[in-house]
This record gives structure tokens, C-alpha cells and sequence, in this order.
């Protein structure tokens, strides 16, 4: 089942020199359960796109579907919601709440969105995430590889449609940036999610099940991998 598509999706910067073309045109068709990572050189496109696509960015033409919403119909308060409910985002600094132990991080999504917390499911993501016996740590007290373990089970707490994943290895070293996107796959598997991972490291996108290649704001190759 398709869960995430774009339709001729532009972005355009408007800067002195001249018109930039972020996005030039892209269509993209991601299905429930996939785990894709987009790749491309610096300037690309490939972030813009990951924010266009997670309803952090509108864009300036063209159309991005959600379960089949189209999110840039939704006014600012709606699509606030609907991200929080459906879209999970893993960032490459993490972004924990320094004041929040690790349990409390995890559970703020559900918290701010008034949900109950599904304790059968926060437990079994907690052990797959190998995080019981930091659970009431402060995030200080945590190394790399930990913090974002627990950027990821608290994107997945809400059990999100999509999850959103921007250099998710970009502060790790390269052991245990495999563990994280090791990790992610399992997730994609285990908990049913559609995962998106925006990577210049061409050895982690190869663990992907697919493969886009942006350059220049448009698509140059779409591969499924063996």
C-alpha cells in the first residue's frame, strides 16, 4: 500500500543572483514498509526533500501525499497534528529534552498529543532498542550511539506512518553508525514501518531496500537493492 508520494514536487529559492531550483520536479512513490535511503552530494536536494516531505517545509509547486492526505491542504494547526501523528523524525543531533530523563523523552509524544501510553508496546521497542537499563538516565549521561536510540524509539512511540530520518549517523562513528541503521531496519520490519533515511554514506544506504539518487533537485536513479 502506497503511504507516501510526492507529484511534481518543486522548491524554488528566490535569492539576488537568480532563481535556485532546490526540488526540480520530483515524483516519488514509497510503499507501507519500505525502508529507502535517499543519497546525492551536498546541495543536492536531498534534505529539502526530507523536509518537504515530513511537513516541515511547503513547497513552492507540486503536491506530497500522507495515507493519502495531501499536506499541503492542511492549515498550519491541522498539519501540526497530523505530523505529530503520523510522521516519526530522527535528526542527526538527536534533540533530546536535556531535562527530561530517557522514559520521559521517549513518552513526550503521546504526552503533548494526549494518547495513552502502550505500555506493551513501549516495553517491547524499549528491549529491542537494548534501552531498560537506561530508561531513567539523563541524556548527558548517555554516549552517541544510546541518545540516538532513544531519538528513535521516541519517534516510533506514536507509531508514526512514516519515519523521517535526516543523517540519522552524521555524529557516530562508523561502528556504531551501522548499529543505529541496523537498528532502523529491524524497526521497519518488526514494528511495520516505512522508514526514510537521507545519507551521503554510500556503505549504510546499501543496507537499504531501495535507493534514490537526488542530484540537482531531480531524481537521477531509483534501484531496488537484493
Amino acid at each position: 500500500m502506497e503511504v507516501l508520494k510526492t507529484v511534481n514536487l518543486k522548491k524554488i529559492y528566490q535569492v539576488p543572483s537568480g532563481d535556485v531550483r532546490a526540488l526540480d520536479g520530483v515524483n516519488l512513490s514509497i510503499e507501507e514498509g519500505e525502508f529507502v535511503a535517499i543519497v546525492g552530494s551536498s546541495g543536492s536536494g536531498k534534505t529539502t526533500l526530507l523536509n518537504l516531505l515530513g511537513g516541515l517545509d511547503r513547497p513552492s509547486e507540486g503536491s506530497i501525499y500522507v495515507r493519502g492526505k495531501k499536506l499541503e491542504d492542511m492549515e498550519s494547526e491541522e498539519l501540526t497534528i497530523f505530523r505529530r501523528r503520523n510522521i516519526g523524525f530522527v535528526f542527526q543531533n538527536y534533540n533530546l529534552l536535556p531535562i527530561l530523563n530517557v522514559y520521559e523523552n521517549i513518552t513526550l509524544p503521546m504526552k503533548l498529543d494526549g494518547m495513552r501510553v502502550d505500555e506493551e508496546f513501549l516495553n517491547h521497542m524499549i528491549d529491542s532498542l537494548k534501552l531498560r537499563e537506561k530508561l531513567y538516565h539523563m541524556p548527558e549521561t548517555l554516549s552517541g550511539g544510546q541518545q540516538q536510540r532513544v531519538a528513535i524509539a521516541r519517534a516510533l512511540s506514536t507509531k508514526p506512518a512514516v519515519l523521517l530520518c535526516d543523517e540519522p549517523t552524521g555524529n557516530l562513528d562508523s561502528v556504531t553508525g551501522m548499529e543505529v541503521v541496523g537498528l532502523l531496519k529491524s524497526s521497519a520490519y518488526e514494528f511495520h514501518q516505512t522508514i526514510v533515511v537521507v545519507t551521503h554514506n554510500e556503505e549504510i544506504a546499501q543496507m537499504a531496500d531501495r535507493i534514490i539518487r537526488i542530484e540537482d533537485g531531480k531524481v537521477k536513479g531509483d534501484t531496488y537493492e537484493e
